[in-house]
């Protein structure tokens, strides 16, 4: 049987190749077509350049310097302190020109000291007023006037031997001029926080009305708050109260003097940074 001569593959370019060329011929003119009938925005496009200059340092003539003024012509050179470039590419200077990239660490301790500044410039100007009022009512000996070592309040102070008898927590009847001069001195500060804070020494109670130090130091406490509010007007929303009771001691509970000391009633007046 004789075998079957092969056919050859008709000649030229496969036929789907003449439609695709087509094809690609009729997008090329579409896209010549828009392009010739767009415009392009002089403004917009110097802007555009300035930007590209300014950022990667491109010369009219065509050169590039990073750096140290290494030139790159025709794509390629060797930079020198590569990684060094990129570490400080981005950052800026403020206007006193220093680096606005700081030590989060050292922004925090600069906001603390401005705030610890505050707080004692406000204070002191409340210490002075205060001490002054205190001077003219002739009150000198009755109350002792300090301040927070931070700055956040005014600290008066007043003998518990001055203010109550011995085991009671009732203020004198001697005693009620006095603490209303100094009422008068806190209702100028009467939206500002103020704390009462009752202190005893160390000796035990043997009272059947109050059990404990700690009992009897809040509940003088309470009496100078229930005066300060009932008898001279002060809010009562801008005031707290507490007993510490022998805990807080200011002397040593060794001597009859500083058992003294440390009974006591403290009126803090804290700054309007404070008083939230």
């Amino acid at each position: 049987m004789a075998k079957k001569k092969q056919e050859d593959a008709p000649k030229g370019s496969p036929a789907w190749m003449a439609t695709f060329s087509d094809l690609m011929n009729l997008l090329l003119c579409f896209f010549v077509l828009l392009f010739s009938m767009s415009s392009v925005d002089a403004n917009k496009w110097n802007e555009v350049v300035n930007s590209i200059n300014s950022s990667f340092s491109i010369f009219n003539g065509g050169y590039t310097s990073i750096g140290e003024g290494i030139l790159i012509s025709a794509g390629t050179s060797q930079l020198n302190n590569l990684d060094e470039y990129y570490q400080s590419m981005g950052q800026a200077d403020d206007e006193n020109g220093d680096d606005i990239n700081q030590n989060p660490s050292e922004n925090d301790k600069s906001i603390e000291d401005k705030l610890y500044e505050a707080n004692i410039s406000e204070t002191e100007g409340m210490l002075d007023d205060i001490s002054q009022y205190i001077e003219r009512a002739n009150m000198e000996s009755y109350v002792d006037i300090a301040m927070d070592p931070n700055g956040k309040y005014v600290e008066l102070t007043i003998s518990g031997g001055f203010l109550f008898d011995s085991g009671k927590a009732v203020i004198k009847d001697s005693v009620l001029p006095i603490i209303s001069k100094l009422g008068d001195v806190l209702m100028i500060y009467d939206d500002y926080m103020i704390e009462i804070i009752g202190h005893t020494d160390n000796v035990p109670m043997y009272s059947a009305e109050f059990k404990s130090n700690d009992i009897l130091s809040s509940a003088r406490a309470i009496s100078v708050k229930d005066y300060l509010v009932n008898t001279k007007g002060l809010d009562i929303n801008s005031m707290k109260w507490s007993g510490r009771g022998e805990y807080d001691p200011v002397a040593s509970n060794a001597t009859p003097e500083g058992r003294a000391r440390n009974r006591r009633v403290e009126i803090r007046i804290y700054n309007s940074l404070n008083s939230d």
